[in-house]
């Protein structure tokens, strides 16, 4: 094993899980991190592992694919989730934190960390010594010119939005009822029921409201469909918005027995129970009509708005012709560094938990080209080996960020006579099985044995 310290770029989840990772397994590490001394469009401190969006890492069960991914990062000692399990905040079935506590966290394991020094400067390039760029899909400056380089291309980029958040106290409770979707969780989820009159008027108030400048003219990078800006979805049709973060099944009014024509749902984004964002809101609107537009909602007439809503670009390498099938940057399939990884969002994929995974995925790619091993191959019946072969296969012309999903997994074919699995027992199968394979796939790598085991052994796991 090499002396020489590894560089992690970016402090974020990514470049947290990357760095705690190694230091696990031994390995020195020198994480760069530019915040607070320069901040992003998207941050507000200068805390290691701040969430910048909505403060859920999604579904935390075996019958989603999320969830799937989170039982595979568990069993490789993340500390992303560990820190996320707890600062967790009731959410139904899904896995919201407390955004301050979560960062407190994951700033704390890793500044407490004998093994890790962190640097609270900007790091202008790529340096010849084994390096994990993690800065984030709002990579700039020197070392994004490097990364161009490298690979022959520009980056892809997207735009990327959060949802405003308002305190429970300026919503009028009176006007609302508590419950989660289909009667499951313990009532999480705060919901401000619309009748068809309301809605409407909302809509339009919606389409017309003003939005930010978010780029240059000329400049017309698209959205990521798992999060569009609630203006955006609302101008590609009056019942869009209801079919998605506003859609009523399940969330039956209790003063009527009914379900309303549409819901605004609520979803608590602190452990005092104090802040609530409005899920599926992320947006661009200029702040005045945020306040304006979503103080139509019915509760929300005399909401106090603590944070707007902001939009910000994400850039996102084309990972089947930029990497090489093990994060590294690559030119004509082929690496161009052996000891040089791309993690997180950078990568092409999409969400906390994913980026989370690919940070822990580079930081094991790591280990063995410093050991000098062969590359691991993560099963491609897990979700980390899912995602992994997405990054390497997809088409690279069309090229998009992903999150996990069913769709990346292969397919599971239903025994007897039956001709197709419903979804859940397709997520029950799948979940069964890439645990299983992951756990088989930890056993049968020593030095990924030892490796989980100084992540297990760690008082942060």
């Amino acid at each position: 094993m090499t002396r020489v310290p590894v560089t992690v770029i970016g402090g974020g989840l990514a470049g947290a899980e990357a760095a705690h990772l190694l230091s696990r397994a031994g390995v020195r590490v020198r994480l760069f991190e530019k915040r607070p001394l320069k901040s992003t469009p998207a941050h507000s401190t200068g805390n290691l592992a701040e969430l910048v969006c909505s403060n859920s890492l999604g579904a935390d069960s075996a019958s989603s694919p999320a969830g799937i991914l989170k039982q595979e990062m568990r069993a490789m000692g993340s500390l992303v989730m560990k820190c996320a399990d707890s600062s967790r905040v009731p959410a139904g079935k899904a896995l919201a934190v407390d955004r301050d506590i979560f960062s407190s966290l994951v700033s704390g394991a890793i500044l407490d960390d004998g093994n890790i020094e962190v640097l609270r400067r900007e790091a202008v390039k790529i340096p010849e010594t084994p390096a994990i760029i993690a800065a984030g899909p709002l990579m700039d400056g020197g070392i994004a010119e490097d990364v161009s380089g490298m690979i022959g291309e520009g980056c892809l980029s997207f735009f990327d939005a959060a949802a405003p958040i308002v305190t429970l106290e300026s919503v009028d409770m009176s006007r609302v009822y508590r419950a989660d979707r289909y009667g499951g969780g313990e009532g999480d989820y705060v919901n401000c029921p619309m009748d068809r009159e309301r809605y409407e008027a909302f809509y339009e108030a919606l389409i017309g409201a003003e939005r930010a400048l978010t780029h240059e003219p000329g400049e017309r990078p698209g959205y990521f469909e798992g999060c569009l800006p609630i203006e955006v979805m609302a101008s590609r049709g009056i019942d869009t918005m209801r079919f998605g973060p506003l859609r009523p099944v399940g969330l039956p009014d209790p003063s009527t027995g009914r379900e309303p024509w549409a819901v605004v749902q609520l979803r608590r984004d602190n452990r005092e129970d104090t802040l609530y964002n409005l899920v599926g809101f992320q947006t661009n609107l200029k702040f005045p009509e945020q306040e304006r537009v979503f103080r139509m909602i019915p509760a929300l007439e005399n909401a106090e708005f603590v944070r707007k809503g902001v939009m910000h670009r994400n850039s996102f390498v084309r990972a089947p012709r930029a990497l090489d099938g093990y994060l590294r940057p690559a030119r004509d399939g082929r690496a161009v560094r052996q000891d040089l990884f791309l993690a997180g969002q950078i990568t092409g994929v999409e969400g906390y938990t994913e980026s989370a995974a690919i940070g822990a995925v580079s930081a094991i790619f790591m280990l063995y080209v410093l050991s000098g091993a062969p590359m691991p191959e993560f099963p491609e019946t897990t979700a980390v080996g899912s995602l992994l072969k997405y990054l390497k296969e997809a088409e690279p012309d069309s090229f998009q960020p992903m999150n996990v999903n069913l769709g990346i997994f292969p397919k599971i074919e239903p025994g007897g006579r039956r001709k197709k699995l419903t979804k859940p027992e397709r997520c029950a199968a799948c979940a069964e099985r890439s645990l299983r394979d992951m756990r088989a796939f930890l056993e049968s790598q020593k030095l990924l044995q030892s490796f989980i085991a100084h992540a297990a052994n760690s008082p942060w796991n």
